[in-house]
């Protein structure tokens, strides 16, 4: 004879209450989302993206104002302030990516998701929207103070847009090619090291070239480095005037080159080993 706690059939091992399902992209943005904002890296480089923007901003109006005339475009004294802000950028761009490598927990990451183009395509998307946010308000902000302290009338909607939405994209791009580095290089130092000379080398190199026979290269060098580039979206430029990149020029360059390193930095994370 058997009892009815016999017939009762027995679960194997634990189940847990909490229902299975699949894990998508916006699981892997919610969890890029929390390591990025939990870094202690995030908050300085941010910090002092916006402290070097306004301040230097500001400061350049006030003087400005104070020592010339009045007829002084107000946009592109913000020029210098984003030009120092490329070096945060830059390097929460390789951190967002080494830091994993550093600590180990890309180990963990690769197991939680282990679809690494998704684990990519959120870091990116996460970084992407972080930097383009805050620069593009943060540019806005000076922008308009520049233009109340020295007391001229505003640009016309097209600069405005250049000046801070444009920014905004170009720094973000310059980021996410960063962080494309990052994945490739697997080291913070070096990464950072390697954009540093990305943005400031050509420049420098063409500083030098004073023969004749490297005048088209010496150039090119001018028209094409990252400040130069950044300079035309405040109608400026650090090459010689009427040549090189113009209106929204720098930005589909940054986006070539930014696309070339992201593919790049996929293969390099889907065939190697962590």
């Amino acid at each position: 004879m058997t009892t009815p706690y016999q017939h009762q059939r027995q679960p194997l091992g634990y189940v847990s209450p909490i229902p299975v399902r699949r894990a998508t992209l916006s699981d892997a943005v919610a969890s890029e989302w929390t390591k990025l904002r939990s870094l202690r890296s995030t908050m300085w480089t941010l910090g002092a993206l916006i402290f070097l923007i306004v301040t230097v901003g500001v400061l350049a109006a006030v003087i400005s104002n104070a020592t010339s005339s009045t007829d002084e475009d107000a946009l592109s004294l913000g020029f210098s302030g984003v030009l120092l802000s490329t070096i945060c950028v830059m390097t929460l761009g390789v951190l967002t990516m080494t830091a994993e490598y550093g600590t180990g927990m890309i180990r963990t990451t690769l197991t939680a998701c282990p679809s690494r183009a998704r684990v990519l395509a959120a870091k990116s998307l996460v970084f992407f929207l972080l930097v383009f946010a805050i620069t593009t308000l943060t540019t806005g902000i000076v922008g308009a103070l520049q233009t109340t302290i020295m007391d001229v009338p505003s640009a016309g909607g097209e600069r405005w847009f250049r000046a801070t939405a444009g920014v905004g994209l170009y720094l973000a791009l310059l980021g996410l090619l960063s962080l494309a580095v990052g994945v490739l290089i697997r080291h913070s130092a070096g990464a950072i090291t390697i954009m540093i000379g990305v943005v400031l080398l050509p420049l420098v190199m063409a500083l030098f070239m004073v023969s004749d026979g490297l005048s088209g290269l010496r150039d090119a060098l001018f028209e094409y480095s990252v400040p130069s580039q950044l300079a035309v979206f405040y109608d400026n430029s650090v090459g010689p005037a009427g040549e090189g990149p113009t209106g929204w020029d720098p930005l589909w360059i940054m986006l070539a080159v930014t696309l070339a390193a992201m593919v790049g930095a996929f293969f390099a994370l889907d065939r190697r080993d962590v």
